[in-house]
């Protein structure tokens, strides 16, 4: 069995004035409110000890591209690969850049894909681009000075519905599958539940997110439901959700962590972000707010063997952007 991961992961307290403010927000869907909370915080992120490798192709869709932040000092450092979220139908990595930031200031090479988007592309294209993006960095990780040895595979929301399927369900593994670790916040995780259940977790009908990726036949659903499917060897996990977290996940999150630890002998670690909402925590890694980083990097950093960076907090300044040639890193 994996060597355990920490049985719960506590965040630390959150500002009393961001308290106020998400709580007046409430648990619905909020994301411009939120993202207007967060955006003088993030004004002061800090950039420095950091460069960025953009727009690199890792497979042939449009939507095969990726963007590296890593640290300025040489490797080999962990590899975080950060799937952003959007209901499975929007999304995009550039909304998640200060999680570039974030992760190479903690000492990892951190890896911001885009993946195919529904109704384009529906069921099971996020797992794959997953892997696609696993098999680019056992390749091309070691140009950024990352090791291919330690990556951890996380995501938020839809992007976490993905990692999970591609790292629980071993039919979209390949031979020479390996991971650090992987994390999941706030992510659907049973299909099935979510068609059947609309009017409890007060999602409309027709449902244009879940619809648009898995279909509308209740059988896809079944063969989608990532809880009723794990058959991957335990491995460190991490789990979280948000105190105001969309009920839907509340409630999946809890069903895959009874099911992981009771059936399949998993020991993951669980994490609650006290006042946060379901789009808060990704806009907070990298701010003064580190209720879900100080948990996540101990976490990441308990997988991979790795330490608290040491490059000390300063102003925000700006970090170089390399534009490298996409032909290169295919």
């Amino acid at each position: 069995m994996n060597a355990p991961t920490p049985a719960t992961t506590r965040p630390a307290p959150i500002s009393d004035p961001l308290a106020r403010a998400l709580r007046q927000l409430g648990s619905g869907f909020n994301l411009p409110e939120v993202q207007a909370l967060y955006a003088p915080l993030l004004a002061e992120q800090p950039r420095d000890g950091t460069v960025t490798h953009g727009d690199l192709h890792y497979g042939p869709h449009e939507r095969h591209r990726l963007d590296v932040c890593a640290p300025e000092r040489p490797g080999p450092h962990p590899v975080l690969v950060w799937l952003h979220g959007g209901g499975f139908i929007r999304g995009s990595r550039v909304q998640r850049a200060n999680v570039g930031w974030w992760g190479a200031r903690e000492g990892w090479v951190t890896v911001l894909p885009d993946y195919r988007l529904a109704p384009q592309s529906g069921w099971p294209s996020g797992p794959e681009d997953v892997v696609a993006v696993w098999r680019w960095l056992q390749e091309h990780a070691a140009r950024f000075g990352g090791d291919p040895a330690r990556i951890v595979l996380a995501g938020e929301s839809a992007g976490a519905a993905h990692v999970a399927a591609a790292t629980l369900m071993r039919r979209f593994q390949p031979h020479d599958w390996h991971i650090a670790g992987a994390a999941l916040m706030s992510g659907p995780y049973n299909a099935r539940l979510e068609g059947l259940a609309r009017a409890q977790f007060g999602v409309a009908t027709p449902d244009p997110r879940n619809e648009a990726y898995f279909g509308t036949d209740p059988a896809a659903w079944d063969a989608a439901s990532i809880v009723d499917h794990v058959d991957a060897a335990p491995f460190p996990l991490w789990i979280g959700t948000a105190e105001r977290d969309l009920l839907q996940m509340q409630v999946q999150a809890g069903e895959l962590f009874a099911r992981l630890v009771s059936r399949h002998g998993y020991q993951p670690a669980l994490c609650r972000l006290a006042e946060h909402n379901h789009f808060s925590g990704g806009f907070s890694l990298g701010t003064t707010d580190t209720s879900l980083a100080g948990p996540l990097a101990a976490f990441v950093r308990h997988c991979t063997g790795s330490h608290q960076a040491v490059a000390p907090a300063s102003m925000w300044k700006s970090a170089p952007v390399t534009q490298l040639d996409s032909s290169e890193a295919r």
